[in-house]
């Protein structure tokens, strides 16, 4: 099932959310707070949230696109659910490095090994 919202392409495979940007670049502050909000949606939307969110073609990230990753990996943890980021280019990876966020994150190299990991480890034994 597949659905868009703003500035992503969302599809759902079982209990999974996969989040992709249709945007090369996220600048913009209407953009990104659009971006904010359909996470949020999605987010409120699911018991226990698990969303890959890939970053597969974006060239640029602005700080506040960041702010907006961090907002949104907290209300996840918060709903007790799991966040994945992966397809993250080189120079984009570098801004996580700098800033210490992918201590935060969990970072993955393709959406497949992002889906392995919550496929793997991303159910809790109590469900």
């Amino acid at each position: 099932m597949q659905q868009d919202a703003a500035s992503l392409k969302i599809t759902r495979d079982g209990e999974i959310l996969q989040v992709e940007f249709t945007s090369r670049k996220i600048l913009d502050e209407g953009n990104i707070a659009e971006i904010g909000d359909a996470l949020g949606a999605l987010i409120e939307g699911e018991l226990r949230p698990r969303l890959i969110i890939s970053f597969a073609g974006v060239d640029h990230l602005s700080s506040a696109a960041l702010g907006t990753l961090i907002m949104a990996n907290n209300k996840i943890q918060g709903r007790e659910g799991q966040l994945r980021l992966c397809d993250i280019a080189p120079q984009i990876y570098e801004v996580f490095l700098i800033t210490k966020l992918n201590k935060l994150f969990h970072i993955y190299p393709t959406i497949k090994a992002a889906r392995e990991s919550l496929q793997n480890h991303g159910r809790s034994p109590f469900v």
